[in-house]
């Protein structure tokens, strides 16, 4: 079992996310996630600086603690080019602490560029390509490649760590869990799908599988669901919805109906220590080794401090139940 600690880069400037990952790393986390948006979900968030920027710097405060980006969309708003070079120079500076989480983007943040942002079936096809372009520029040299949709000339990648950061691919359904299989060398979700994993699976995936549970800390439970009303509702309308609006006042409208006790029954919220450990037993059931814990709680400090004393060890211990 491997934990790790969400970085909501949301909901937090540059700054704050630098100092929670290095709390986090001090605090007994594994690794670090952080999400690679141009747009927070919620104009309340207030927040969504560059990832790699991040990251780096978190990269050179850190010792042991391990890297991802949950996750990048390497198609639209960036070529894939562009993400093999940052990858791998992030994989340099941290010393091969870097894991590449690539998933087929949303609209809040790709349709920035005035591109558009294709259907679904278009998507997939984009990502298998820029999945392509990566693996073909990490193994050196000049590299050319012709795509039905993406395209790369003579580009060469020239500072590559010794090994390639691996490639946690997110699925939210069983294509893109396939992609991952063939294509990937992990797997990563937001639910605790048992169905995600066998197609991962079916499909040749034997790496790691990263899954996101979204909790709520603060001293009391009210206070936890509050702020994560306040901050996070747009989660609770599933991933049909967070793929495909543009800005966060659709996001605003469509979470108009999440009550609080939505909040209360889909996060783990306060104090009790069981409530996640019982949330976090979904995932190691539905076959996941790799947990990171998403906070939506009003703070960060008290939630890695309550993870130190009272998570990091029960959630070791958890095994698989028949």
């Amino acid at each position: 079992m491997r934990l790790g600690y969400k970085l909501a880069a949301e909901a937090f400037g540059p700054a704050d996310l630098i100092d929670q990952a290095v709390r986090a790393e001090r605090a007994g986390f594994d690794f670090a996630e952080m999400s690679d948006h141009y747009h927070p979900w919620l104009d309340v968030q207030g927040h969504s600086p560059f990832a790699w920027t991040v990251l780096g710097a978190i990269a050179v405060k850190t010792e042991r603690l391990g890297l991802a980006t949950g996750v990048t969309c390497p198609t639209v708003r960036y070529h894939p080019a562009i993400i093999a070079q940052a990858a791998a120079t992030l994989g340099l500076v941290s010393g091969g602490r870097f894991v590449l989480g690539l998933g087929s983007g949303e609209r809040l943040n790709e349709h920035v560029v005035g591109q558009g942002f294709p259907a679904v079936e278009e998507r997939h096809e984009l990502f298998r390509e820029a999945l392509e372009i990566i693996r073909l520029l990490w193994r050196g040299g000049y590299r050319s490649y012709r795509g039905t949709h993406l395209k790369l000339e003579d580009a060469r990648v020239f500072d590559l760590p010794e090994t390639p950061p691996l490639i946690a691919v997110a699925a939210g359904g069983a294509r893109a869990a396939r992609i991952a299989g063939e294509l990937g060398d992990g797997l990563f979700t937001t639910e605790p799908r048992a169905d995600l994993v066998a197609h991962y699976r079916e499909a040749g995936g034997n790496g790691p599988r990263y899954a996101e549970v979204a909790v709520a800390w603060a001293p009391d439970e009210q206070t936890a669901v509050r702020a994560a009303w306040e901050t996070t509702r747009w989660a609770v309308t599933g991933w049909k919805v967070m793929a495909e609006l543009p800005n966060p006042v659709n996001f605003e409208a469509a979470a108009a109906t999440v009550r609080e006790d939505d909040i209360r029954e889909k996060l783990a919220c306060g104090p009790d220590p069981q409530r996640y450990i019982a949330a976090v037993q979904e995932y190691v059931d539905a076959g996941y080794d790799h947990i990171v814990l998403m906070n939506a709680g009003p703070d960060p400090a008290g939630f890695i401090d309550f993870f130190q004393s009272e998570l990091n060890g029960p959630l070791r211990e958890l095994t698989p139940r028949s």
